[in-house]
């Protein structure tokens, strides 16, 4: 099948994050039905990771087999595939196969490549990934970078954010205390604190994400919480002490995700930007040097309207397969 009925195949296997059995199984017999060996990680909860080699890869090709909520549905026109994860990721694991496929053709060895689970929701395969015996030098990651060679992407840090106060009558508000509150002064005082700056990856930012607390109009809340999400210039660990300093123990604090920013490989020739989400690579660290690459707008991406333009996608194909060519080149 080409790329595009590839990409749909891919669309039309739910596969949001825990549930990403079906394509890995599904992938793994389409690359085994190309000649390349394949083998299942099944260490992250019977999600596997598939990792499939022609060879002993020096460059690998990688991205993500999950999706965020909720599944929509595949469609298309003349310019664009549209569908969960058509740009994020499964547009991309297409166009690397359909790579793989014509390095296969040009009887080229020594690549590989690694697709996996739960990079949506913590990272939880890209870690597991790391056991995985192998001597690439390259990683050429995936994700929807306008057909950019990313030089950078930022970090992130997300914490949990709980106030505990006392119930009382509304009425009465004096014999309580009201943690919603407490979580509100500390969320101000958060929005007003200045966070870093980088030269080249621009401003840390900082989104409140959830908000929950209270029982009832007429009660004073005993309990609040939040959850933030920071995208990190500098480093987790001294974003955290701005945090904490801001917050001055006011309510209770746990970071539940961390990682730094990442710089990532150049290569002449390309289009380069700087990317603000982020990615696996931080947690890939036993596969070789990095660089991010891919088609699609991250705009599109966890939308309704999610797409992939045809043209783009048709372009990655050839653009991965001179990647990896280039790479093993630099190594000979």
């Amino acid at each position: 099948m080409n790329v595009f009925e590839l990409t749909k195949q891919l669309i039309c296997i739910p596969s949001i994050s825990g549930d990403e059995k079906a394509v890995a199984l599904f992938l793994a017999d389409y690359l085994s039905s190309i000649g390349l060996h394949v083998e299942l990680q099944d260490d992250v909860a019977d999600r596997p990771n598939v990792y499939a080699r022609r060879g002993d890869p020096e460059v690998v090709l990688s991205t993500h087999t999950d999706t965020v909520p909720p599944y929509v549905e595949f469609r298309e026109d003349d310019e664009f595939i549209y569908g969960r994860g058509a740009c994020d990721a499964k547009g991309l694991i297409a166009a690397m196969v359909k790579a793989a496929e014509a390095l296969i053709e040009a009887k080229v060895t020594d690549f590989g490549l690694l697709f996996v689970v739960g990079e949506e929701a913590g990272s939880a395969g890209a870690r597991a990934a790391n056991a995985i015996p192998n001597r690439a030098r390259y990683l050429i990651n995936g994700e929807p970078t306008e057909s950019k060679l990313a030089l950078g992407s930022k970090g992130a840090l997300k914490a949990m954010l709980k106030a505990s106060g006392r119930g009382a009558h509304s009425a009465y508000p004096h014999m309580g205390e009201s943690a919603v509150d407490k979580l509100l002064d500390v969320l101000t005082d958060l929005r007003r604190v200045e966070l870093p700056n980088d030269e080249t990856l621009g401003a840390t930012t900082m989104n409140i994400g959830m908000l929950k607390g209270g029982v009832a109009a007429n009660v004073i809340p005993p309990e609040a919480e939040a959850e933030v999400l920071f995208r990190v210039v500098t480093t987790t660990d001294s974003l955290k002490r701005i945090v904490d300093g801001a917050i001055n123990s006011r309510v209770d604090t746990e970071y539940t995700f961390a990682c730094d920013p990442v710089f990532t490989e150049r290569l002449d020739g390309f289009e380069t930007a700087v990317v603000a989400f982020t990615t696996d690579i931080p947690m890939l660290t036993n596969w070789g040097k990095p660089l991010l690459f891919g088609p699609g707008s991250i705009l599109d991406a966890h939308t309704q309207g999610e797409r992939i333009s045809k043209r783009e996608l048709l372009s990655a194909v050839d653009t991965y397969k001179q990647i990896v060519l280039r790479l093993k080149a630099n190594g000979s």
